[in-house]
């Protein structure tokens, strides 16, 4: 499968149009050299927030974009069809029972679509946006290859993506939004080190550019990146592919399944198996040293 991950540049727009004509630039240009599953940022939707008058309470701004949810998904929907493509969309804050969830749409060439939420909030999610704790592991079946999605800070979380490893998941989609280097640190390395971990493909995409206007995606740091096991098959760090620093534009990449399930039965490790298997026990006090 040959897998494209963007550097999506956080921009303003003074219409819908101009939004949908930048979506269809991007779908295209990744379908024309060949990509089978195109994977878009975390929060990548909040530059639509510049369809809207400024707001002070970023929790205003949410609302607005409830209203064009609907034509969001629908224009997602159709890029996926018309180019024949499965697709992760720009995350969307999404309003479910009176409150906000970030919500990753993955859509099919042949109509179909499904969400999976954000299940682990970060400070300024949870503390300033009000943002809530999604529920709930989904799988995807996608082209051959069973994929999930982790989005951003979820990656960080190694029982999160082990349980979806284990339940079959040979690649995980990562959309992120960085506004800080370690911040983008802290997502692309542990992205990694879950590649290695599980033996699976693993693939951030990320946010960049500047948006003042945004209070919720002024600063945006990244670039897109895919991993592999560090293991027989495979490049010696892992790194399959790696775009450039803050820069826009699409990493690409190719995966084979074969050499994934190969490394899984006959690799130098065998972290997968033995990652589902292993049961530690509760650890004890060894040493109490005085200060």
């Amino acid at each position: 499968m040959r897998i494209a991950t963007a550097a999506w540049p956080i921009e303003q727009h003074e219409n819908w149009q101009t939004y949908v004509a930048k979506a269809e630039h991007w779908v295209k240009e990744a379908a024309d050299n060949g990509a089978e599953l195109l994977v878009f940022p975390e929060y990548g939707a909040m530059e639509l927030t510049s369809l809207f008058p400024p707001r002070e309470d970023l929790k205003d701004s949410l609302a607005d974009l409830q209203t064009i949810f609907v034509p969001y998904r629908e224009i997602w929907a159709s890029l996926a069809k018309r180019y024949g493509v499965h697709l992760v969309a720009p995350s969307f804050p999404v309003l479910r029972d009176g409150r906000y969830y970030n919500e990753a749409w993955l859509f099919s060439p042949e109509g179909q679509s499904a969400s999976q939420q954000k299940l682990h909030m970060t400070r300024f999610e949870d503390e300033i946006w009000g943002i809530a704790a999604g529920d709930g592991l989904k799988l995807f079946e996608i082209g051959g290859i069973t994929a999930a999605i982790a989005i951003c800070y979820d990656v960080e979380f190694p029982d999160q993506v082990q349980a979806l490893a284990a339940a079959g998941a040979d690649l995980i989609l990562v959309p992120s939004c960085t506004d800080t280097d370690a911040g983008y640190t802290r997502v692309s390395i542990t992205a990694r080190a879950r590649a290695i971990e599980n033996q699976c493909f693993v693939v951030q995409s990320s946010t960049v550019g500047e948006a003042p206007w945004s209070p919720a995606v002024d600063v945006n740091t990244g670039m897109g990146s895919i991993y592999g096991p560090a293991d027989k098959g495979f490049p010696a760090d892992g790194v399959l592919a790696r775009g450039k620093y803050n820069q826009p534009g699409w990493t690409y990449g190719e995966l084979d399944l074969a050499a994934l399930k190969a490394v899984r039965a006959q690799g130098q490790v065998l972290n997968h198996r033995d990652q589902t298997k292993t049961a530690y026990g509760t650890p004890t006090i060894a040493l109490r040293s005085s200060p």
